[in-house]
C-alpha cells in the first residue's frame, strides 16, 4: 500500500494537525505492515498560486504549448502523478479563518484539472481519481462540529466537495477541535487521537 501525506501547516513542531496526521500514519502502518509513505510538505515547497501562464498551460495541448508552459504545468503534473500512485491520502488541514490554508488551496488548484482528474459531462462532473481512501486531519481552536460554530466550518464541506468532484468519495475526517477553548482544550487532542479508526 502506498500512502501520500500532505502537510499544510507552517507551524512545524508546534502544529497539532501535523501531530494528528502523524498519528493517522502510525495507525495505517501498524494495520498495513510494509506500506510506504511519501511526504509532501506544502509549506517547505509551496505550490505557486495560479496565474495566466498556468491556466494557459493547463488548457493547451502539449504539442501546442509555448515556451514556459511546460514549466508552469510541472507542479500540477507531478502532484497529480503522486495522487494517482497513492492508495491512501492523509491530508493535514488546520482550520485557518474558517477554511483551509492558502498553501493547501494552491495545491488543490493544481490537481483539479478538466479531462485529467475530472470530466464535465451533460449529467454532471465525473471524477477520474477513483478507488482511493482519504483521511483528513482537521484541527481548530474553536468547536465546529456542533453548536453555533457548525455553520462556519468551511474545511470539511469544501474538501468533501472537491475530493468528490475528483472521484474520491471514501473520506474520513478526524477532527481535533476546541484546542483553544478552556475546559475543552485539556482533553481535545487526546479525544481526536482516540477517534482514529483505520
Amino acid at each position: 500500500m502506498k500512502i501520500l501525506r500532505i502537510t499544510s501547516s507552517p507551524r512545524k513542531e508546534y502544529s497539532k494537525s501535523i501531530k494528528l496526521g502523524a498519528a493517522i500514519i502510525e495507525k495505517l502502518l501498524a494495520a498495513h505492515p510494509g506500506a510506504s509513505v511519501k511526504h509532501k510538505d506544502l509549506t517547505a515547497s509551496p505550490f505557486p498560486h495560479l496565474e495566466e501562464v498556468h491556466l494557459k498551460g493547463f488548457y493547451t495541448p502539449v504539442e501546442y504549448r509555448l515556451p514556459g508552459y511546460d514549466e508552469a504545468v510541472r507542479h500540477s503534473d507531478e502532484a497529480i502523478a503522486e495522487i494517482k500512485e497513492a492508495d491512501v491520502l492523509v491530508i493535514e488541514a488546520p482550520l485557518y479563518n474558517l477554511t483551509i490554508s492558502s498553501t493547501l488551496k494552491a495545491w488543490i488548484d493544481h490537481i483539479v484539472r478538466n479531462d485529467i482528474t475530472f470530466r464535465h459531462t451533460p449529467d454532471g462532473d465525473v471524477g477520474l481519481l477513483t478507488g482511493k481512501k482519504v483521511y483528513v486531519a482537521v484541527t481548530a481552536g474553536y468547536i465546529y462540529s456542533e453548536g453555533p460554530g457548525k455553520a462556519k466550518d468551511f474545511v470539511r464541506p469544501l474538501l468533501q466537495a472537491i475530493l468528490g468532484m475528483l472521484g474520491i468519495t471514501d473520506v474520513t475526517f478526524i477532527m481535533a477541535e476546541g484546542l483553544s477553548v478552556p475546559g475543552v482544550k485539556e482533553t481535545a487532542f487526546q479525544k481526536a487521537l482516540d477517534s482514529i479508526k483505520i
